[in-house]
C-alpha cells in the first residue's frame, strides 16, 4: 500500500483535478509560475529567518546590557 503524505491530501483538498494530473504524470503547462512561486517562498523563508535571528540578537542584547548595568549598580554599592 502507498503512502499518502499530508501535503498530497492538501493538494487534492485544494483542487482533485491537479491532484488528479500530478498523480497521472501529466506535465504543468505554467512552470514559469510555478518556478515563480516557489522563488517567492523561498524569499520569504529567509526574510522570516533573518527576523527571527535579528529578534534573538535584540534580546542578547538587551539581557547584555541589563546584566552589565546590574553589575555596575553592585559595584557602585560598594
Amino acid at each position: 500500500m502507498r503512502t499518502i503524505r499530508s501535503s498530497e491530501i492538501g493538494s487534492y483538498l485544494y483542487c482533485r483535478r491537479a491532484w488528479w494530473y500530478r498523480k497521472t504524470g501529466v506535465e504543468s503547462k505554467n512552470k514559469a509560475e510555478l518556478s515563480a512561486g516557489t522563488e517567492l517562498h523561498r524569499r520569504h523563508g529567509r526574510q522570516v529567518l533573518a527576523s527571527v535571528l535579528t529578534r534573538t540578537l535584540g534580546w542578547i542584547l538587551l539581557l547584555a546590557a541589563i546584566l552589565t548595568l546590574v553589575a555596575y549598580l553592585a559595584y557602585q554599592a560598594l
